[in-house]
């Protein structure tokens, strides 16, 4: 059966958070489709949807529930069909979908350095002792604390625009934010100097745009299936499988990366104490077929070589 397209008077409701990045990436999305479908911009509905995540600015999140404050709403949504398919950061979701959806796509992988954002200094080793710094990642806050523990790491909630306003009233000396959200946003020109992954390794999934939708939808299946990286999609089967193993969310120190060259896929990982004050990395290389496999035995291997105590903080 020919898949029926979505038209102006029933366009296809794409559902999204509301900052300027994600609606960025709804709009990639759509422009996405409709290249691939040749239908006109009407025949789509951009859907904003305020979550928990970017209600409540004055806590950090692992104060208020981790990582699924960003999907929750969106994936109601989703489940009572007010919206067709969402469009989500990858590096925001959690692993575990609601029952009824699956994240069926993904667009191709954009850059996943972190970028150092400072107006007074080009490069993090130019701080000075004790400098500011505003971070909302756990990750990011426990790998500088790892090189430059004498800085003070201090929570910077809020989207790209709001951290940037944070910096230029003089919050903090800097901040981090994902190369891959200012390349989309056209904001490059901000970044003081981006940050090689052989120094700061970054969140999994960085870089990346992923579509979720109701798993027995079987138009969004076909039209999603038209605009899905392959690539993408097998480096973060590997990627999500060493989170998983891990337990891990947005707001547990753990990094990871995989790369693929011709047939052979590279995974990196490492977990980090909040304080910075332990680190344990490590990588492994195989096939692409075998990603899920590679990302639960390095998590392995990292937990057996970690101390008793070194997950206790993700209870």
């Amino acid at each position: 059966m020919k898949t029926t397209l979505p038209t102006p008077d029933a366009p296809l409701n794409i559902g999204t958070r509301g900052s300027p990045l994600a609606l960025a990436q709804a709009y990639e999305t759509r422009a996405r489709l409709m290249a691939a479908f040749d239908l006109p911009e009407a025949a789509f509905n951009i859907v904003a949807i305020k979550t928990t995540g970017d209600r409540v600015q004055d806590r950090a999140l692992r104060e208020i529930g981790g990582k699924g404050l960003f999907t929750k709403e969106i994936e109601e949504a989703l489940l009572d069909k007010s919206i067709d398919i969402a469009v989500h950061s990858m590096k925001d979701m959690p692993v575990e979908q609601p029952e009824g959806l699956v994240l069926s796509t993904y667009l191709p992988r954009e850059d996943v350095r972190d970028a150092f954002i400072s107006p007074t200094v080009a490069r993090l080793a130019d701080l000075p002792l004790g400098a500011v710094v505003g971070t909302s990642s756990m990750r990011r806050h426990a790998q500088l604390k790892k090189v430059r523990p004498d800085l003070d790491v201090i929570e910077f909630r809020g989207n790209v625009q709001t951290r940037l306003k944070k910096l230029s009233e003089g919050v903090a000396s800097c901040t981090f934010l994902a190369m891959a959200g200012l390349n989309r946003l056209g904001m490059t020109h901000v970044v003081a100097s981006a940050i090689e992954v052989s120094e700061m390794l970054p969140a999994v999934a960085q870089g990346a745009i992923g579509i979720e939708q109701r798993a027995d939808d079987v138009r969004s299946s076909e039209m999603l299936a038209a605009i899905h990286d392959i690539q993408t999609g097998q480096r973060l089967v590997a990627e999500r499988a060493f989170l998983a193993a891990l337990d891990g969310s947005c707001e547990t120190p753990i990094a990871g990366l995989a790369e693929i060259s011709g047939e052979t896929l590279r995974l990196r990982g490492e977990i980090i104490r909040p304080d910075g004050s332990e680190s344990l990395s490590d990588e492994i290389s195989g096939p692409i077929s075998t990603g899920a496999e590679m990302g639960l035995t390095l998590a392995n291997r990292l937990r057996a070589r970690a101390p008793e105590d070194f997950f206790d903080w993700m209870l």
